[in-house]
């Protein structure tokens, strides 16, 4: 039964952090895997921050943060993992180390259990060839922040079977999420419009046209979105970003696609965005959005 799946997390960064938090929620025992022990606490630490700030905003009371953190779990160790019905990745934006960490999953995973990735430009068919099981394969890109962010793009590889594809929908429904479908296609809907857009912002403070923080008030002002492109670069990842824009322009050739140098020099620099500090803008804390 759904509700008495375990989901797996695979990733304790930003964005799978933010997943954890949409499986327990939606009551969903969690287990979060990541090869280092130390970034699977600091993601869980996060958790409960976020949720300590739900209790302050009325949303949710002690006892209900109780009983979703008793279903969260983490571990460093992959063969935790094979208490999973459904695993979702959430790792680098490159191929080869999606791969290698399916392989590794497929080794210890019960044949029924569901692997789904979060990626958001590279193809679900070429990942899902690499994982040993690409009938049962699907891709999951959750919006970020994805513990705000209700919709996620649900892509099916060219070998995913039907009912592997419905069965994830389910899934995705149960934790409370809207999903869309796409075809397996560079960048799916959002990021194909996304990463060129947020390059252009970029290319704006580079040729000094005008600030971050006056590109993130105009595009907030006068488009009505909720985050303006600086803001979401830095939640994002400076070399998230990175990684997107090559794997985008990899295989689509977009001009607007390829990484600004600006970009490039502030990775270099360590200017990462929230994880760091600093990034087009300055941050108090380096905890998730939304925490």
């Amino acid at each position: 039964m759904n509700e008495r799946m375990t989901v797996g997390v695979a990733g304790s960064g930003t964005m799978g952090t933010g997943i954890a938090i949409v499986a327990a929620r939606g009551g969903f025992p969690t287990i979060v895997f990541d090869v280092e022990r130390s970034r699977v606490d600091a993601s869980i630490a996060q958790m409960k921050a976020f949720f300590g700030k739900s209790v302050q905003r009325g949303k949710l009371t002690s006892d209900q943060v109780d009983e979703i953190m008793s279903r969260v779990s983490g571990t460093s160790d992959i063969a935790q993992m094979a208490r999973c019905g459904l695993v979702i990745e959430a790792i680098f934006e490159e191929l080869e180390i999606k791969g290698r960490l399916f392989s590794s999953l497929n080794e210890v995973c019960p044949p029924t259990t569901l692997f789904a990735s979060n990626t958001s430009t590279l193809s679900i068919t070429e990942i899902a060839a690499r994982s040993g099981r690409d009938d049962r394969f699907v891709g999951m890109h959750f919006c970020l922040p994805a513990q705000l962010m209700k919709l996620v793009e649900m892509a099916p590889g060219l070998n995913t079977s039907p009912k592997s594809f419905e069965q994830a929908w389910q899934l995705c429904e149960a934790m409370g999420q809207r999903p869309v479908k796409t075809q397996d296609e560079p960048g799916f809907i959002l990021n194909y419009f996304l990463v060129p857009f947020n390059n252009d912002a970029i290319r704006l403070v580079e040729a000094r046209v005008a600030e971050p923080v006056e590109i993130d008030k105009a595009i907030k002002g006068a488009l009505g979105y909720a985050m303006g492109p600086m803001e979401l670069l830095d939640l994002v990842g400076l070399d998230t970003q990175v990684l997107l824009c090559e794997a985008l322009h990899g295989v689509t050739h977009e001009p607007r696609a390829a990484c600004p140098p600006l970009l490039r020099r502030m990775v270099a620099a360590k200017r990462l965005g929230r994880k760091t500090k600093r990034g087009f803008l300055s941050y108090e804390t380096a905890a998730i959005f939304g925490a």
